[in-house]
Formats: structure tokens, C-alpha cells, sequence
């Protein structure tokens, strides 16, 4: 990979990831203090993510993997995703709120196999090489996260007061221009799947073909297990930042982007560790890092035990790069050159789309349930019931998954 091409890839990945942590991470917060949302409204909110991941696959399959190269796609989503985030800066209440989040989501979620089906396109090895590009977008989402909590200050409790976290959606529309006419400079990545020049039969069309990965019985456990552990996932995004800025944390969102940073390390140290300990070591590690994290803001608070909270946010990068990026890796691995962006969809299907679904309401149901008279929550007994679950999942994935080894040479 040249130097051109590798400045690119590492641009679209700041862009893709600043435009999501820009408005995402303080999304329960501004919903709660914005538009006076309920704990169910705000499951409601988040789960659109999940709507759109459900969809993702479809697009994919249908369009990427078929007919468009995907840097075309990629631009357009990100074009008119940019007129929905104005939309959304625009709305004071959650029912003009909620449309606008469904359909950006929608449009969103794709966008994530997309440009990994862009950066591995261009690699030979992306089990060495992919981690240095995709390290950008977790400094993509660092950057977002100080501009908010240190250079804006719209997370402050004036910041809040005042109503400023709306402007989080106007920061990412223009992102997202920016992104949406990037994209259609990137480097060309054609559709696969029609490059032996044959008509695409109904099954290819649909992406279907990339259903036959659950025969793999590895595959297929891999699968589930990824639906699973992220229904504590979703407990995170749902409510890590309300819970910062509840039990009186400054600066919440500033702060979590500790978890970037630690991802950035570990996101270095991932190709090092996967080599040597295999994939099976590297997901139940971070499985059991979910585990330690819930655990951490179960007993932490932001007096004498605030390092708990700061340790448990730090754990971000083994939780996130050592379970989704070897995931993506391995699922590159798995599903050979004419199917890498379905295979890819279906993991974005099975993480962020069905886990997730069911973790957004779950966690609304449980807040809801530790909701106090005064709108404060129990946290102390919210948090142990992610950490409860990672770990039987974890427990069940050691046991049912085979260590293998694959070529993962593109």
C-alpha cells in the first residue's frame, strides 16, 4: 500500500468514527436534559443503531458486494446522513427527534462495512495492517470527545443547563459533508461478487451466500457469542454517560475518551497478542475485561474510588479492539475474497443489530427499574447485571469454541 492510499484510508477512519462519538456518546444526556426523555425513550433512541445494523446486511449484500463500488455508497450515505444530523440539532422534542435518528441510523450503520470493506481491499494482510489504519478512528472519537468536554464545554453542567450538547449534531453534519465528499476520492473498490462477469443469481443478490459461514460450527459460535456479550455492551452506550454525569463526574465526556486512548495501545498491541495467543485467547479477554468494567462502576464513585470509574473507562480498548476488531479480522479470514463485505454486514448484523437491540431494552427496563422519585438512579445495582451476563458468556464461549488457525492473507 502506497503512502497516498494509506493517508486516505487513515482520513476516512478519523471522519467515520469522529462523526459517530461526536453525537453518540452524550446522546442519553442531551435526550434526558434536552427534550425531557424518559428511560424508555432513550432505549428507544439507542436502539435505533440497532435497527440500522439490522438493515446493514441487506444494503450490503444488495448493493456493495453486487452492483456500486463501495467508496460511491459510502459518500452518499454520508451526504444525506448530513442533512438528518441538521434535522435532528433543528428538534426540542422527542417525537420530531426520533424519525430523524431512525432514519440516520439506518443510513449510518452501513457505513461501518463499508469502509472496512475500502481499507481491506487495499491490504494484503490485514491482520497486520488493518489495526494501523483503524487506529484513526478511535483518534476520530477522541477528538470528539475533547472538543465537546474541553474546548466546547457543551457537556459542562452550565453547558447541559443551557441546552448547548444540541450542537454536537451540527458539529458531525458538517463532518459528515466533509466525509460524504471525501469518500468519492478514495481509492476504487468495486463490486466482487460480479468481477467473473456472471449474472447475479436471486441468493447472490440478497447476500445469502454469506450465510453459508454458519456452517462452520467456530463461525456460527462465534456468531451468537457476539449477539450475546453485546447485550452488556449496550448497557455502556446507554448509560455511561448519564451515570458520569449523575454521581457528579467533571468533564464526563472528555473523560471517557480514555477508553480511546487505551484503545489506540491496545489496538497496537492486538496483530502482537492475536499472533501469539491465538483468537480464542484474544475474545476472552476481552469478555472477561467487560466483566471486570461493570464491576469497577458497580463500586466506584467519583470520591476517594474514582479511579475505579477511570479504570473501568480505561478498559475500553481490550474490551472494544480485542473482541470487535479480531472479530472483523477473523471474519475476513473466514469468508474469502467474494463475500468480505456481507460477512462483514452480518457481524455488523449480529453486534450492533440483534445484541444490541435486545441490550437497549433490557438496560431501559432495568434504569427504569432503579429510577428513584427524585430522577436519580441505583447504579451500584444497574451495573452489576451487564457484569453478571459477560461473564456467563464468556464462561459458555471458552467452552464451546475450538481454537483453530487460518490463513487470513487476503
Amino acid at each position: 500500500m502506497n503512502l497516498g492510499v494509506r493517508m486516505q484510508l487513515c482520513l476516512m477512519m478519523f471522519l467515520e468514527f469522529f462523526i459517530w462519538g461526536g453525537w453518540f456518546v452524550t446522546l442519553g444526556t442531551f435526550l434526558g436534559n434536552n427534550v425531557n426523555a424518559t428511560d424508555s425513550e432513550i432505549a428507544l433512541a439507542f436502539s435505533t443503531q440497532s435497527w440500522g445494523a439490522i438493515i446493514a446486511p441487506f444494503v450490503i449484500g444488495l448493493i456493495a458486494d453486487r452492483f456500486f463500488n463501495a467508496e460511491k455508497i459510502l459518500g452518499l450515505l454520508h451526504l444525506i446522513g448530513a442533512g438528518l444530523l441538521f434535522l435532528m440539532y433543528k428538534t426540542t422534542s422527542f417525537e420530531v427527534f426520533y424519525p430523524y435518528v431512525l432514519g440516520y441510523m439506518i443510513l449510518y450503520m452501513p457505513t461501518l462495512a463499508l469502509v472496512n470493506s475500502v481499507s481491506f481491499n487495499q491490504m494484503s494482510n490485514p491482520a497486520k495492517e488493518f489495526s494501523l489504519i483503524r487506529v484513526f478512528g478511535t483518534m476520530g472519537w477522541i477528538m470528539a470527545g475533547v472538543l465537546i468536554s474541553y474546548f466546547f464545554k457543551w457537556d459542562s453542567t452550565g453547558g447541559i443547563m443551557q441546552g448547548m450538547l444540541k450542537n454536537t449534531f451540527l458539529m458531525t453534519s458538517i463532518a459528515s459533508i466533509f466525509l460524504g465528499v471525501f469518500s468519492f476520492t478514495l481509492p476504487k473498490t468495486p463490486p466482487k461478487a460480479k468481477s467473473n462477469g456472471d449474472k447475479p443469481s436471486l441468493r447472490e443478490i440478497l447476500g445469502l451466500d454469506a450465510l453459508g459461514l454458519f456452517k462452520d460450527r467456530n463461525f456460527l459460535i462465534f456468531f451468537i457469542s457476539s449477539i450475546l456479550i453485546c447485550i452488556p455492551l449496550a448497557f455502556y452506550y446507554q448509560n455511561a454517560n448519564p451515570f458520569l454525569v449523575e454521581v457528579g463526574m467533571e468533564s464526563p465526556t472528555g473523560k471517557m475518551t480514555l477508553g480511546q486512548l487505551s484503545e489506540i495501545l491496545f489496538l497496537l498491541l492486538l496483530p502482537v497478542f492475536f499472533t501469539r495467543f491465538g483468537f480464542k485467547n484474544t475474545i476472552i479477554v476481552a469478555m472477561l475485561a467487560w466483566f471486570v468494567r461493570y464491576l469497577l462502576f458497580a463500586f466506584g464513585d467519583v470520591g476517594e474510588r474514582e479511579f475505579m470509574l477511570l479504570i473501568g473507562i480505561a478498559l475500553h480498548g481490550i474490551c472494544y479492539d480485542f473482541f470487535f476488531v479480531s472479530g472483523q479480522i477473523y471474519t475476513d479470514g473466514k469468508a474469502g475474497p467474494k463475500y468480505k463485505s456481507s460477512a462483514q454486514g452480518l457481524i455488523t448484523l449480529a453486534t450492533y443489530g440483534v445484541g444490541m437491540l435486545i441490550g437497549f431494552w433490557i438496560a431501559g427496563v432495568i434504569s427504569n427499574k432503579y429510577l428513584l422519585s427524585d430522577g436519580m438512579h441505583i447504579w451500584d445495582s444497574i451495573w452489576l447485571y451487564p457484569a453478571g451476563f459477560a461473564l456467563v458468556v464468556s464462561i459458555l464461549f471458552a467452552l464451546l469454541f475450538k481454537s483453530e488457525k487460518i490463513d487470513y492473507q487476503s
